[in-house]
Order: structure tokens, then C-alpha cells, then sequence
């Protein structure tokens, strides 16, 4: 699977990236939908339905964007007791989803772990600090197919190990061997 992701949807990020904007969208809204996709597309178990990989994930993005402008024209009308009821209700999370987004955050830290210094360096920039392939190889000293590289191969290891069953044997020990040994 995520062999396929590197394959046949990373090379037209930069396309869906382009295109989202073109829709005068805001920047915020374009990360939103774009890990919006591959975190549906990483819940995908059999891609073998998908004929045309760039024409899925532009429809995709194009339904979630469809779906927030929606969102965001509706105006919500509650009843005055039902809003004294929810402003009495916490706004914390539950329990069992406070363990539950620590043991996702456990994994995503340990998938992390598997890279080299560099890739680790270069996809936190990319994803996290959304720095162009061009800033990256400019801040880091290296060259853009370095950058794409190290960013298409550690974005194929970190949803293989957590599109694997969080109960695998030791995800991070495996991947650290197949990542760091190239």
C-alpha cells in the first residue's frame, strides 16, 4: 500500500497542491484537505478498485472541499436549553480518546524514529512546517531530488508502519533497519 501512496499519489501533490489554491483557498485549508486525503487513502485495504490514482485523489479533494465550504455557510440554531445543557457538558475529551490519540501519537513518534536525522529533518519541515521542496534543500544544504527523495521514501515508511496492526512486533525496530540502511 504504501509502496502504491509513493507511486501513484505522491507525484501530483504538488499538482492537488497548485490546484486547491487555484480555488482561492486559504493555505490552512489546503494542508487540511491534503492530509485529509492520505489519511483516507491510508485506510484504504485494496486500491485494486482505483483505475486513475490522480483523478481519486482530485475528486477526493474536491468532495472535502466541497464538504467545508458546506460546513462553513451552515449556521447552527440550537434551543436555549439545549445550549445551557452543552455549555454545562465538558470540552475535554473522553477518557478512552485521550488514551487512544496518546497511542497514535506513540506510534507516529516511533515511526519517526525510524528515519535517518536527515529524512526525519526534511519531513517535519515538509509536513509540519510546510516549507517548499526548494526552502528545505536551500536551508539544509542539499539538493531538491535529495529533498524529494528522502520525503517520498520516509512518507512510504511512516504509512507502512502505521497502516500495520499497532499491536505488530516492534514496528519501529523494523522499519529503523529497512530506513536507515539506505
Amino acid at each position: 500500500m504504501a509502496e502504491w501512496v509513493g507511486r501513484e499519489i505522491l507525484p501530483h501533490e504538488r499538482d492537488l497542491r497548485t490546484w486547491l489554491r487555484s480555488r482561492v483557498m486559504a493555505a490552512a485549508d489546503v494542508e487540511d484537505i491534503v492530509q485529509e486525503c492520505y489519511c483516507r487513502i491510508a485506510q484504504i485495504t485494496d486500491v485494486s478498485h482505483i483505475a486513475e490514482p490522480r483523478a481519486y485523489l482530485f475528486a477526493m479533494a474536491r468532495n472535502l472541499a466541497h464538504r467545508q465550504r458546506r460546513r462553513a455557510r451552515v449556521v447552527r440554531i440550537e434551543p436555549i436549553a439545549q445550549k445551557e445543557d452543552n455549555e454545562l457538558a465538558s470540552d475535554l475529551p473522553l477518557p478512552d480518546r485521550i488514551a487512544a490519540g496518546r497511542q497514535e501519537l506513540d506510534r507516529v513518534r516511533a515511526a519517526l524514529g525510524t528515519l535517518s536525522d536527515r529524512a526525519r529533518r526534511i519531513f517535519l519541515l515538509r509536513r509540519i512546517d510546510g516549507l517548499s521542496q526548494k526552502e528545505i534543500a536551500a536551508r539544509l544544504g542539499v539538493t531538491e531530488a535529495v529533498v524529494e527523495n528522502d520525503a517520498s521514501r520516509s512518507l512510504r515508511a511512516i504509512l507502512r508502519i502505521l497502516t500495520e496492526p499497532s499491536d505488530a512486533a516492534s514496528p519501529a525496530e523494523e522499519g529503523r533497519a529497512h530506513v536507515r540502511s539506505r
